[in-house]
């Protein structure tokens, strides 16, 4: 019987195996929808909050955002001072699979885009994360992804072979990342999805029934 093509699951957390989304907290603040939105795409941005993942301190962020929007400044402080009420949980059929393969013995590892100040407050609430062998965080390494760099550094700290190692993620430029350094790079749409792409990759078996 010939060995597996495949023998190590790297994973993305946010939008993966966690549910995070800012609008859990800005429902909260904001009775207009509209004007939330507006807010997130033209003040607290997507490419603000990279930012931090890349190793910006909050300090620094929330003060150089406040003083261009004085009049939105208590919004934006509350992007850092009630993170974690972005965070809804862990995705139950991606946490099922995780269970599954390291069950089956398969080497687990994470690599993820989070700012080095928060992410300790996830790793302390998802005791789910134990099953990792390693976490590369892209705030620590001030790195982030889809930059290959990152990638190196997670396939050499952990003596990984690219062609053995898949990767999944739900941002389609860090999935071709990965794919360009030689991973069998998964583009996360759901877990039910996901399942049958593990399936096919040898790492897990279809369920009868």
């Amino acid at each position: 019987m010939s060995a597996p093509r495949f023998d190590t699951v790297v994973f993305d957390l946010g939008g993966v195996l966690v549910d995070w989304n800012p609008r859990y907290l800005y429902r909260r603040l904001f009775d207009d929808e509209a004007a939330m939105e507006r807010f997130l795409a033209e003040v607290c941005t997507s490419h603000w909050n990279e930012q931090q993942d890349a190793g910006r301190p909050w300090s620094e962020a929330i003060a150089g955002l406040s003083a261009e929007h004085p009049r939105q400044a208590a919004l934006i402080a509350a992007y850092r001072e009630r993170w974690d009420e972005m965070l809804r949980g862990p995705i139950d059929g991606s946490l099922a699979i995780l269970d599954e393969l390291r069950a089956r013995g398969v080497p687990l590892y994470a690599l993820t885009n989070w700012s080095h100040e928060t992410f300790p407050l996830a790793r302390q609430r998802y005791r789910f994360m134990d099953a990792f062998l390693g976490i590369v965080v892209s705030g620590e390494e001030r790195l982030i992804k889809p930059d290959p760099e990152i990638y190196r550094r997670m396939l050499s700290r952990y003596g990984l072979d690219p062609a053995r190692t898949v990767y999944i993620d739900d941002a389609p430029r860090n999935v071709e990342a990965a794919a360009r350094l030689g991973m069998h790079a998964l583009h996360f749409r759901d877990p039910a999805t996901l399942r049958g792409d593990l399936c096919r990759a040898g790492l897990l078996e279809a369920t009868r029934g």
